[in-house]
């Protein structure tokens, strides 16, 4: 990779960093582990750079690769531990937008990974259903089904329990 290439390749990165930050923390929901995804994906975008560069729409490649990251991640046997989300200590006084925060953190927590893919995508970064199946490599159909299942188990979390 020659010096230009290299300079292109991290003005790029630094541009979508955050961006890739957040849709990674709702994917995984752990901050920790959304990093994690994004340095993985930083690196694979790197070695695969030439292909990324040269591509009709730079941004779909890239979130491919970290949407996947993040799928393969979550296949990996390290990643079945999870944090309490009880502290001894009880909580303490929180905000209301922070509780609206937690709250959807727990509402795609509650959705399968797939659908917690489709979800975030389509609604969050706002993707077609044709770009969604790309990124992820399904087909449309799937990606519909996953998107109507995902938001009515959105619903059943959300609404008020009488």
């Amino acid at each position: 990779m020659n010096k230009s290439d290299e300079e292109d390749f991290r003005v790029y990165v630094a541009a979508r960093m955050d961006q890739w930050r957040r849709t990674a923390y709702l994917l995984c929901r752990d901050w920790h582990a959304a990093d994690d995804i994004v340095s993985i994906t930083v690196g694979k975008v790197f070695e695969k750079w030439r292909m990324v560069s040269r591509a009709d729409n730079r941004d779909a490649y890239a979130q491919r690769i970290l949407t996947r990251t993040w799928l393969d991640e979550r296949r990996r046997p390290w990643r079945r531990e999870h944090a309490q989300a009880d502290l001894p200590d009880g909580p303490a006084a929180v905000l209301e937008p922070v509780m609206d925060r937690d709250s959807l953190a727990a509402a795609l927590g509650a959705l399968q990974p797939r659908q917690r893919a489709v979800v975030v995508l389509r609604y969050y970064l706002d993707y077609s259903i044709s770009e969604t199946a790309a990124v992820l490599g399904i087909a449309e159909g799937t990606v519909k089904s996953q998107t109507t299942r995902g938001l009515e188990a959105l619903r059943a979390h959300t609404s008020p329990t009488d």
